[in-house]
Parts: C-alpha cells; structure tokens; sequence
C-alpha cells in the first residue's frame, strides 16, 4: 500500500499548516478525504472511516485542543491496523499534552489475537470474592473459575459476587492447546499506578479510565499480558507497542507516512522490547 498522497498533508507550506491547525481536525479530514480514500488499505471504506472517527472526535471535546495531524495520524493508524475507534471499544483517541494518541482497547486487541489464524479464541475475566477460584500452576497447569449463581443458576450480580480480586486471560491456539495468565488486583493495581495516565489524572485531581471502569481495565491488562505468549500478527505487535509507549512517545503523520512506528520484539520470549526509531 502506498502512502505518497498523505505526503501532501505532510509537505503542505507553513501557511496552509496554520490554517489547517485553525480549522481543526473535521475540516482537515474533509479537505483531505480524496487523500485519505487513496491511502487506505482497499477493504477499508474511507467515508465510513471518517464517520466513524469524527464520531469518536465529538464524544471527546478535548481532541478540539490536540494538533489536528496528530488526530489524523491517529485515525489513519487505526484504520491500517484494522480497529475502529469510539463507542465498539477497539480503539480510542485520547489526548495527551495537546497530542492526539490512539490506544487499542481489549476487545481490539482480542481483534487483532483472533485476526492472525493462529488464536482461535481469547477472553478475559474478572474474578470477584465470593467467586470459586483455583488455580494450579507446575507441571500440570489448570484454572478452574466458577462465578457466584443466583437462584435457578443463573449468574449473580456483581453485588452479590462482591468486589473484584484478581483477572484472567486465556488464550486457544489452532492445534486446541489453550494457555492462561491469572493476575491479583494488587498486581494489576501496581501495573495501574505506573500508567503515566493514571499519573497526570491523578497530578491535576481528574478521574483517568482506571477510576470510571476498573473492571474493563483490568480485563485489558490481562489480555495484554496473555498476548505475550502468543503468536502475533505484525497488526498485534504494533497495537500492543503503541499501547505500552501511550504518555511516552507521539504518532506523528511522519511515523504514518514512512511506517517508523515498529515494534522491537525479543525473538526468543516473544515480548515488545522497544519501539524502532525509523532510523531517525
């Protein structure tokens, strides 16, 4: 796939760069849709793309405030890993210090797991107090969940489950051979406080995802360990990069253009160790 036409975005004189940064991103989308349209892989439909993510732009007043290409740049990566952004939860647009980053939520990672044919299933659970919980690691690995029913076996309500203790992921390969991890909220709950996220809501007294939905980041943390010891498709390894380097390092529309933004993964433990520079 080339990229040449957003390189017109890219090279635009600096007084067409201000009048794009005053105009925002809906009109930089707008004015760039033909551009937009010849970029993207072909499955990809560039109208419902642009939907879908000015939708997701509206949902979040603060990306009015972000560099308008740091928001398309966003967009485009979402659309070339194959992960829609806003309200399905496979991706999101959030800004940070006045940049737009893109951050793959569980479900797109899960996406992303199912889309290399080697995972045929991957889920999460939150495990809660009044759960029956065992697990069993060594030679003979085994986890064993069963959720609190109400009367006639049905699930309880998380009230009745009472409060979450810990997350699991587990992951079923082609060949039927199934691997898990298991985490304690203590565990996940350090992996929350070195968020920079977390960090800078805290810093200026905001509420971060962490506060309004524990539940579902956790789940995602889960996934995101589980992933590790799977098999990755280029899409998983570079969602998962841009997952752990969000609050560290920004998209630009150069990374888009030149395809920079690419995951060092350890050979022999599977694990993203660094992110590749491009060269720069």
């Amino acid at each position: 796939m080339s990229l040449q036409a957003l390189k017109n975005i890219r090279n635009t004189n600096n007084n067409a760069a201000k009048s794009e940064q005053q105009q925002g991103f809906p009109a930089m989308l707008e004015q760039f849709k033909g551009e937009i349209a010849r970029a993207l892989p072909k499955h990809i439909n560039p109208d419902r793309m642009a939907r879908i993510a000015l939708t997701a732009f509206r949902m979040t007043p603060k990306l009015a405030e972000c560099d308008p290409r740091s928001v398309f740049a966003a967009v485009i990566q979402s659309s070339q890993l194959g992960l829609e952004v806003g309200l399905m939860g496979e991706a999101h647009l959030v800004p940070f210090g006045g940049q737009c980053q893109l951050i793959p939520g569980y479900t797109g990672l899960m996406k992303l797991a199912r889309n290399s044919g080697q995972v045929v299933d991957i889920y999460a659970e939150a495990v809660r107090m009044n759960d029956k919980f065992a697990l069993k690691l060594g030679m003979e690995r085994n986890l064993e969940h069963e959720p609190l029913t109400a009367p006639g076996g049905f699930p309880a309500s998380d009230e009745e489950r009472g409060d979450v203790v810990g997350f699991y992921a587990v992951g079923v390969l082609k060949d039927g051979s199934r691997t898990f991890v298991a985490m304690g909220r203590k565990e996940v709950e350090r992996i929350r406080d070195g968020s920079r996220g977390y960090q800078a809501a805290k810093k200026y007294k905001k509420e971060s995802t962490w506060d309004t939905d524990f539940v579902a980041m956790g789940l995602k943390t889960a996934i995101r360990r589980i992933c590790k010891f799977l098999p990755k498709s280029p899409e998983l390894a570079t969602a998962l990069a841009m997952d752990e380097q969000a609050g560290r390092q920004n998209l630009n529309l150069d990374d888009v253009i030149n395809g920079s933004y690419t995951p060092v993964v350890d050979k022999d433990t599977g694990e993203i160790v660094d992110v590749a520079d491009g060269g720069k």
